[in-house]
């Protein structure tokens, strides 16, 4: 019998249980992760820090995104107040007389959001507020402090542009195709081009595709 893929399986890996689907072990409201992504850990959530729900802010992350273990996504909580004297935040402690700042007074850096078919090497940080395009490359150990362009490999600390992925067509092409938003039985039928290193090819392929869509 066939095995159809689930996004809601946690376990998807045969014989492997620290591999798991994120989406269906999402419990916070303001995390929303699409199908497929993986996490080769266990506790997703757990690696969301700082995520108060006073801020408001949302990790969003696509479809069909790697994540290696020990990434860590850093949200707005991790800010502290910068336009005062003191950047201690009395409000969290017990017995000082601190009201929660004005979210006006803190530097919220807004929502982090990840796009699809994202790979996140190991033990990357991402700081708050950061964008990061469909089809990035993060390399292992990095800082991600700044958003990051569709199609591009980044790295370092903090990550800085090491190359694009493709010329200005093939990932122009591919953005437009969005092939993660495919059903599963046609992304099926695409894996022979989504694993072909023949990038003409691919190129050719892509524009027959969406003229005959058009």
């Amino acid at each position: 019998m066939k095995i159809i893929p689930n996004p809601n399986n946690i376990f998807p890996a045969p014989n492997s249980d620290m591999v798991t689907y994120v989406k269906p072990t999402i419990t916070n409201p303001n995390i929303s992760v699409g199908d497929f992504t993986y996490f080769s850990d266990r506790d997703f959530e757990s690696h969301v820090t700082h995520h108060y729900d006073f801020n408001g802010d949302k990790l969003i992350i696509g479809k069909f995104c790697q994540i290696a273990a020990g990434v860590n996504f850093v949200m707005n909580g991790a800010n502290h107040q910068m336009n005062a004297v003191s950047t201690f935040p009395f409000y969290i402690f017990e017995g000082w007389d601190e009201d929660v700042p004005s979210l006006s007074d803190l530097p919220l850096k807004g929502d982090t959001v990840v796009g699809n078919d994202v790979w996140i090497g190991q033990n990357v940080t991402i700081l708050p507020g950061v964008h990061i395009g469909d089809g990035a490359i993060i390399g292992l150990n990095s800082t991600v402090a700044s958003d990051v362009e569709p199609y591009t490999i980044v790295a370092g600390n903090p990550a800085r542009l090491i190359r694009r992925r493709f010329d200005e067509e093939l990932t122009s092409l591919l953005l437009e195709f969005r092939w993660w938003d495919k059903e599963i039985e046609e992304i099926n039928a695409l894996i022979p081009l989504l694993t072909s290193s023949d990038l003409e090819n691919v190129k050719s392929e892509l524009r027959r595709m969406l003229n005959k869509r058009g």
